[in-house]
């Protein structure tokens, strides 16, 4: 039997060091775990050298580990960032470590190893080093606000408090799992009617500069009293080849605008707006923000933050200024000790159904049950709205390419019906 020193954190979030004995480190780990500790770091004697066998265990079940973590060169950690799918297996793969007992150090290193992401490597290196010197997970975490959110500190702040951080980090988990889904259904949503709409607008264009030109000259020849149609046909596509500059440069400093006019406050707030608003896709956001709101509460709530810290942090999540002022309000009637539904139903952004389980939820005591019902009814409805959008949008784009394309058509073809018309007489 030996000696282990250990760093550990207890049931209330606070710091706990000494030492235990056991046969091997993992028996040391599952003694510490049985008495309710989330374990930091394990060392094999009084100060002696660090062991690695929780390491070393890791390493053979990834199989694909170097033999040390070192923090890239020549790269700025603080401006590191990730990809949504990778924090989401680190989120996932860290909860699956701790609940297996490996230490909350190793657990870091091991996944930073791993990282393919060298900013994010780099990141997890001083994670680990601030643990190791004595840091909370959320301390230490805080420090890279680029990868880490203020909604993933709190969490883990609260499972550090609780004792259940890897109770935590899964339900951290599965929030980030289905924000990304939800992603996805609106990407797919907008990338199919861009597309179509910049291929129409192309198509368009080049048949104006390059095809049209070439009918003129004919018609010309014929000698025929053109349709009006057709002369509006002619003089854009002379308008075109004479300014094409002009009104690529016209077309380009009026998106310039619009975007710089959007990063301001009125313009930002504007943007939300109108996304609420705008006729076929306003739905499908407003569910999108709803949904957003519910289950980023719900997560907050059950992971143990309390409601008004949770509902900070939920107004600066919900991605909608509409949203975001709509529960700052309600935040602020809390804070006075009134209810949250109330003041959401006068907002007029939540729709009746939401605020009256979320009035039920109160009563009852089950809200956070509740706003995960809402997330996971108003997720099913935007993926029915997503389905609906993608059937709509679909004969919808074939119809403006019909009209654009099939209205060139009739203006060429006309003076050549009108001419033969003229000579059968």
């Amino acid at each position: 039997m030996a000696t282990y020193t250990y760093t550990a954190v207890k049931e209330r979030g606070e710091r706990a060091a000494g030492t235990i004995d056991a046969q091997s480190e993992s028996d040391a780990v599952g003694e510490l775990r049985r008495q309710g500790l989330v374990v930091v770091s394990v060392s094999k004697g009084r100060g002696g050298k660090k062991s690695r066998g929780a390491r070393s265990k890791g390493r053979e079940s990834q199989g694909l580990f170097s033999t040390s973590l070192s923090k890239p060169k020549g790269r700025d950690v603080s401006k590191a960032r990730v990809k949504s799918v990778e924090m989401v297996v680190f989120t996932r793969q860290l909860s699956t470590m701790i609940s297996s007992g490996i230490p909350l150090v190793e657990a870091i290193e091991i996944l930073g190893e791993q990282a393919e992401d060298a900013g994010f490597r780099g990141a997890l290196v001083d994670v680990s080093e601030s643990v190791r010197a004595g840091k909370d997970l959320s301390q230490a975490l805080s420090n890279h606000p680029r990868l880490f959110p203020k909604i993933y500190i709190n969490m883990v702040k609260a499972g550090e408090a609780s004792g259940q951080l890897d109770i935590v980090l899964t339900r951290l988990a599965e929030y980030q799992e289905a924000t990304e889904e939800l992603k996805q259904e609106i990407k797919s949503a907008m990338t199919y009617p861009v597309i179509s709409l910049t291929l129409v607008l192309g198509i368009t264009v080049f048949l104006l500069i390059f095809i049209i030109p070439k009918f003129e000259e004919m018609f010309n020849s014929m000698k025929v009293d053109l349709p009006a149609i057709t002369k509006a046909l002619l003089a854009l596509s002379l308008f075109l080849q004479e300014k094409v500059l002009i009104v690529a440069m016209g077309v380009v400093v009026t998106v310039v605008g619009i975007l710089m006019y959007f990063k301001t406050d009125k313009g930002r707030y504007f943007a939300d707006w109108l996304k609420l608003n705008i006729p076929i896709f306003g739905p499908l956001f407003s569910k999108v923000a709803i949904s957003r709101f519910s289950r980023t509460l719900s997560t907050l709530i059950q992971s143990g933050v309390p409601i008004l810290g949770a509902l900070e942090i939920v107004s600066e999540a919900c991605g909608n200024r509409i949203v975001s002022d709509a529960v700052n309000e309600a935040s602020e009637s809390v804070r006075q000790g009134e209810t949250l539904g109330e003041p959401l139903a006068n907002s007029g952004v939540f729709p009746p159904m939401v605020t009256k389980m979320i009035a039920i939820g109160e009563k009852s005591g089950a809200l956070e049950h509740l706003l995960e019902k809402i997330a996971d009814f108003y997720d099913q409805q935007v993926k029915t709205t997503v389905d609906s959008l993608t059937s709509l949008i679909e004969p919808l784009m074939i119809g403006v390419m019909g009209f654009f394309v099939g209205g060139m058509v009739l203006a060429i073809f006309l003076p050549v019906f009108k001419m033969v018309g003229s000579l059968g007489g």
